[in-house]
């Protein structure tokens, strides 16, 4: 999924890459992107691997183990252990209760799973009128389990200024 105004830009990037790429437009939100993606897989495609850019510093070790994961169980995804304490506050923002940090995970992309799990899942949120904050979420509707890859730290979201900035530091360190 690229948007028009990007493509030549992509593609140039990926001038060395053996397999053929196809494109897709995004959509409203991530969910719709990801559907329109899923129209351009080849009908026998072992797995999807949804990857956002705004996680650019994903190292290729880590794909490998999470597209590994994903063959043996079905559906993958990167997570990193939760470090911070968790609280769960109600609707006034007083604190409802401590979440046990040792069960939290904070999920990362790429998220990997069956073309065929995606899809039937996708049968089911539009079904239902369900929303999804990421793509395994839409697995979990179907009751299939997610297999947790550990990831790494590094591998931030860059969504603000300051995460720009720790991106920046971090590739510097490379």
């Amino acid at each position: 999924v690229c948007d028009p105004d990007y493509k030549d830009i992509f593609e140039g990037s990926i001038e060395n890459v053996q397999i053929p790429i196809k494109f897709a437009l995004p959509g409203k939100e991530r969910q719709d992107s990801v559907y329109n993606g899923l129209q351009e897989i080849d009908g026998d495609s072992e797995l999807v691997c949804v990857h956002d850019s705004a996680r650019p510093l994903v190292s290729s070790e880590d794909v490998k183990k999470v597209l590994e994961d994903a063959i043996v169980h079905g559906a993958a995804v990167l997570g990193v252990p939760v470090k911070a304490t968790i609280k769960e506050a109600d609707s006034n923002s007083f604190v409802v209760k401590t979440l046990d940090r040792k069960t939290l995970w904070e999920m990362q992309t790429p998220q990997v799973m069956r073309p065929s799990l995606l899809r039937d899942g996708f049968e089911l949120v539009k079904r239902d009128g369900l929303e999804v904050t990421d793509d395994v979420s839409i697995v979990e509707y179907l009751k299939h389990s997610v297999y947790i890859t550990e990831g790494s730290y590094t591998n931030i979201k860059v969504t603000t200024p300051d995460d720009l900035l720790l991106a920046e530091r971090l590739m510097n360190e490379k």
